[in-house]
């Protein structure tokens, strides 16, 4: 039996790293984000309560 091409495990390495890397790097971006709208949120929220509070 002959034997095939060897196989290119260097580059899958790479590839499996840089794709790996990439979801990393989205997901950050995903919490960062969450957080931004949460901080929004409260902020609105506490201003919503203020402006009700001194209309009483």
């Amino acid at each position: 039996m002959a034997k095939g091409p060897e196989k290119n495990t260097k580059n899958k390495a790479l590839h499996t790293k840089l794709l790996n890397r990439k979801k990393a790097k989205l997901q950050e971006e995903k919490r960062e984000k969450t957080a931004r709208m949460k901080a929004l949120v409260a902020k609105m929220n506490q201003q919503k309560k203020d402006d009700e509070s001194k209309l009483e």
